[in-house]
């Protein structure tokens, strides 16, 4: 049995490796396996460089899932630049049209458009327009499916659920039902006077009939 047999690992010349393999095969040896495992450790070492002679490997991060976004993004150049200013632009010029900014459509529309709506751009763009938009979309200022998409493409979770505009057709007041259906119908005002036209006709019948009989 060779060195490389007893310490279980196949011919290397990493003496890390054999290092490792020689450590783990001890815990568990007894006094003449301890020494043969000794042999082999050095026959296998023999010709192995030391560690520190071995190429430094790199470091990796300890938690590269956790490194932020953006220090991975490149920084925005001239065009990403001139895209942003051109949709803020836009978006300021659609919250002076009250009734083109009701609708999530063009807001979409705006947003969405390509390069517009890639990660980078999106947050430049929502960063830029926080200060004015944010706070109409968590008052209530634009109805519910604007509020909503706003809030979900920028990230805005403050952003709640905005009522939706009230009806403005003409519905009576609450209890004005409950009154009106307590009033007689409309046709019971028109009895008097049925009454005094038969009232009227039966003394004008009278007067002519006591003319034709004299």
């Amino acid at each position: 049995m060779n060195c490389w047999e007893i310490l279980g690992i196949e011919p290397t010349g990493d003496r890390r490796k054999i290092q490792d393999a020689y450590e783990q095969q001890l815990k568990f040896a007894s006094d003449d396996e301890a020494r043969s495992l000794e042999q082999a450790f050095r026959e296998a070492v023999g010709d192995a460089p030391a560690p520190a002679e071995r190429a430094a490997e790199p470091v990796q991060p300890a938690h590269p899932t956790q490194m932020p976004d953006e220090a991975t993004e490149r920084p925005l150049d001239a065009n990403d630049g001139q895209v942003v200013r051109e949709v803020v632009i836009q978006i300021k010029a659609l919250l002076n049209d009250s009734s083109r900014s009701k609708d999530a459509g063009i807001w979409k529309a705006i947003l969405c458009e390509p390069p517009a709506d890639q990660p980078q751009l999106r947050r430049e763009i929502g960063r830029q327009l926080e200060p004015q938009v944010r706070p109409m979309a968590e008052n209530g200022t634009f109805l519910a499916p604007v509020a909503q998409f706003l809030g979900e493409w920028f990230g805005w979770f403050s952003v709640e659920e905005t009522p939706e505009a009230a009806d403005e057709r003409n519905y009576p007041e609450p209890g004005m039902a409950e009154e009106q259906g307590e009033q007689p119908p409309q046709m019971v005002n028109f009895w008097p006077a049925v009454i005094g036209w038969i009232v009227g006709l039966v003394i004008l019948a009278t007067l002519f009939g006591g003319m034709g009989g004299g």
